[in-house]
């Protein structure tokens, strides 16, 4: 009896590990199911567009939180300037100029310069050598040693260019420097007087100057560039003739610097600008640029509005004393084209003047022997000019 009673009981499923299964069942499908069904499968329904209008879902909705995961990516900066550094360096060299029959130490000047070709070409700028009846030596990143010759002097970028007779040297890269812009990292490479190693510092270019142009005067002059960059580079005179590069290793231009209102004014001239003078330096072509002969403001917008100008763009023949004679060149290619003082170029040859494109800048795209109709304003009237180089 006992016995069938047991068989019962565990036909019915009551014995112990089945009222246990039992249990388990519902708190997993049932409670358990419950919670899940609540705040994860029925919220996740709701997001889905078919279904998120529907009454049962709207409440859900109401209550989803969308948590997003991000990820911090750490990106290693070479922390090596000089590893950096490293092609530029192998192109940087020391220029070493002597004034003729001097034979006092201390009256030589040390100056940094770079290689621009493998058979020697060396460039540099000009506030950096003694120019006048000077002798010059070149010291590589090897430590070897060169004689040099001044071969050209550029007028209207003020860079300076020598050379060595040596080959298979290692030449420095250029940038594209219409690439560049405010807030870009540069290293400038120098030179340490006396054991001729060089010089690192880490800066920044902190403008680009349009308006500037490098002739050190109050008004810009048509025979000088303008738009420069404005680096900073702490002391930034140890640098001046040497090389302002990019974390590439490339050089977006070259350091030189200018006097103004009794300042050093520091700035690098654009990659392009001397890429440009090392073809024209080759080719023996840099005495063959235009010349227009002018003092000149750009005009700029905030410039026009103070000065009740009729244009915000273009050249104003100009000198602080207005006087004809120091805003026109005597004997000059604009003297005799007839420019005045307070005339605007507006154009030269088709081409717009504004800060993108400075008179002196496309004035010297063109050379000796060539003619450009100049578009001017004079006493609110257009009229063409035409001048010859």
């Amino acid at each position: 009896m006992p016995d069938e009673i047991a068989q019962t009981e565990k036909r019915r499923g009551n014995s112990v590990p089945a009222i246990l299964g039992k249990i388990i069942f519902v708190f997993v499908f049932g409670s358990g199911g419950a919670l899940f069904a609540n705040y994860y499968l029925m919220p996740k329904l709701s997001t889905y567009p078919a279904l998120e209008n529907l009454g049962i879902f709207k409440k859900f909705k109401e209550n989803v939180t969308v948590i997003t995961r991000t990820e911090q990516v750490t990106v290693k900066e070479d922390t090596s300037v000089a590893k950096v550094a490293s092609q530029a360096s192998a192109s940087s060299v020391t220029i070493i100029s002597v004034p003729s029959g001097s034979v006092k130490t201390d009256a030589a000047r040390l100056s940094p310069g770079v290689i621009v070709t493998n058979d020697g070409l060396i460039v540099t700028y000009r506030n950096a050598l003694l120019e006048s009846g000077a002798t010059y030596s070149v010291i590589t990143n090897t430590g070897a040693t060169y004689s040099a010759a001044l071969r050209a002097v550029d007028d209207f970028s003020n860079l300076a260019f020598l050379k060595i007779e040596a080959s298979n040297l290692t030449a420095v890269s250029f940038a594209n420097s219409d690439d560049f812009s405010a807030g870009r990292k540069l290293i400038a490479v120098g030179i340490v007087p006396g054991d001729f190693q060089n010089r690192y510092a880490a800066g920044i270019l902190s403008a680009t100057s349009k308006a500037f142009n490098i002739s050190s005067e109050a008004v810009a002059s048509s025979g000088k560039l303008e738009s420069i960059f404005e680096v900073d580079f702490g002391n930034n005179a140890d640098f001046v003739g040497g090389p302002a590069i990019d974390y590439n290793g490339d050089v977006v231009g070259i350091i030189g610097s200018v006097r103004l209102d009794n300042r050093d004014k520091y700035f690098a001239i654009p990659a392009n600008v001397v890429r440009r003078t090392i073809e024209l330096t080759i080719a023996d072509q840099l005495k063959n640029r235009a010349s227009l002969g002018v003092s000149y403001v750009s005009i700029t917008k905030p410039y026009a509005l103070a000065h009740a100008l009729s244009r915000d763009k273009g050249a104003l023949v100009f000198s602080p004393s207005g006087k004809q004679g120091l805003a026109v060149m005597a004997n000059s290619s604009a003297e005799k084209a007839g420019i005045k003082v307070n005339d605007i170029i507006l154009t030269v040859d088709g081409q717009e003047i504004n800060l993108d494109n400075p008179l002196s800048n496309v004035v010297h795209q063109h050379a000796v022997g060539e003619s450009v109709d100049l578009s001017i304003l004079r006493d609110g009237k257009e009229q063409t000019v035409r001048v010859s180089f």
